[in-house]
């Protein structure tokens, strides 16, 4: 069982950074695959980036590739989005997601959710 909780996000001007964390509960957090989803108003939940359990293995969205990068810090139970050169498309609550195999671009067919966190992007 894990507990995800988000913070980091809030209101940025375009082309500025955010970082976002994703703090997790559970003494087997080194053995989920993480990820991180967002949804705008009106949109489906859409996938942005995904981790392995070891840090070792990274995947991301088209929409936000040499932008965006996740990594995640085992010791502290912490997964982290690092969000540069932001776009006003890039607003949305933004979910992190855990998995005990693998985590998929389908939303429904990851395991655990945390809560969200807005980002606000003007321009």
């Amino acid at each position: 069982q894990v507990q995800l909780v988000e913070s980091g996000g809030g209101l940025v001007q375009a082309g500025g950074s955010l970082r976002l964390s994703c703090a997790a509960s559970g003494r087997t957090f080194s053995n989920y695959a993480m990820g991180w989803f967002r949804q705008a108003p009106g949109k489906e939940r859409a996938f942005v980036a995904a981790i392995s359990s070891s840090g070792g293995r990274i995947r991301y969205a088209d929409s936000v590739k040499g932008r965006f990068t996740s990594t995640r810090d085992n010791p502290k139970n912490t997964m982290y989005l690092q969000m540069n050169s932001l776009k006003p498309e890039d607003t949305a609550v933004y979910y992190c997601a855990a998995d005990r195999t693998t985590i998929v671009t389908v939303p429904s067919a990851n395991d655990y959710w945390g809560q969200g966190t807005q980002v606000t992007v003007s321009s």
